[in-house]
């Protein structure tokens, strides 16, 4: 494929898994948490078998302001935290050639999620050791990542430097809930305080606990959400705690309620906000979607 770049420096070592080749490199800087990102790497080692249809449902929400112009068979991309890869498999096939680089034992996951896809290389590397230089990629994408890093702004400028001159970047960042009533975030709030406590726990006790949240919090608010759906009161259903789910499989569910509480650090942020991140790292024409999931946005870089 001739989009793909040699790497601007050399892999510490290259590992053979699931018949893919995973490049890795060293993870090192001061604008990272080791800690998080190993809980990363466990949980998306235990929810890794997304099929192409939980995978389709949730990407076309995320990418509804990506279209042809910006993204086609002439693009080379860079996903930045792919996780299980799940997004770069479902881009796959509109781009030309997607790097897909996370810092966290995830990336063998994302190398069984991906043993089928040829325009696609596979490294682990941190926002402040990716092996690329500045301006190289026509898109780079960093998709519920940056708000998991101590400084989000700077890792977004991080990002932003590969991007190339004319091209785009594009970004998944946790809302501050600036729209909602008192009710929801009372609750949010209450949610936040237990998972201070949860995400603390051992890891195999994390997990049952966030299950049991699954079966007794996130699944009664999702089936009322889908009679609400169903009764033709979708005005009312929207507003509802967790309504972005009554489409979503119970797998989704379960693995964002360990997403959701798991975590140790986790920053939001206002449209504002992220609109001043975006142009701070030299992007301009930038457009947030008012859609779910709250908030996506993409700009060009200057």
């Amino acid at each position: 494929m001739g989009l793909k770049h040699n790497y601007s420096i050399e892999p510490e070592e290259i590992i053979l898994i699931h018949d893919r080749e995973v490049n890795i490199f060293n993870i090192t800087g001061e604008n990272i948490d080791k800690k998080v990102v190993e809980e990363f790497g466990e949980e998306w080692l235990r929810f890794s078998d997304f099929n192409d249809e939980n995978i389709k449902s949730a990407a076309e929400e995320y990418f509804d302001i990506v279209d042809d112009t910006i993204l086609n068979k002439q693009t080379y991309a860079l996903d930045i935290g792919c996780g299980t890869g799940r997004w770069t498999r479902y881009l796959s096939s509109r781009a030309g050639f997607i790097e897909a680089v996370d810092p966290s034992n995830a990336i063998f996951a994302a190398a069984k999620i991906l043993k089928d896809k040829d325009n696609i290389r596979l490294a682990r590397a941190s926002v402040e050791t990716l092996p690329f230089e500045d301006e190289t990629f026509d898109f780079v994408m960093s998709i519920g990542v940056l708000h998991h890093i101590p400084d989000t702004a700077q890792a977004m400028r991080d990002c932003v430097k590969k991007v190339k001159k004319g091209g785009h970047f594009y970004v998944y960042l946790y809302y501050n809930l600036e729209k909602r009533g008192p009710v929801f975030t009372g609750l949010f709030k209450l949610s936040d305080l237990i998972r201070s406590g949860i995400c603390r726990l051992p890891g195999n006790l994390k997990k049952i606990v966030c299950d049991i949240l699954a079966v007794t919090v996130y699944m009664p608010l999702v089936l009322s959400v889908k009679l609400l759906y169903f009764l033709g009161l979708s005005k009312l259903a929207k507003r509802m705690p967790l309504s972005a789910y009554h489409n979503k499989s119970f797998f989704i569910i379960r693995n964002d309620a360990l997403d959701r509480f798991g975590t140790r650090l986790e920053q939001r942020f206002s449209a504002k906000e992220i609109y001043d991140m975006m142009e701070s790292a030299g992007l301009t024409n930038v457009i947030l979607s008012h859609g779910v999931p709250y908030y996506h946005a993409i700009g060009k870089k200057v």
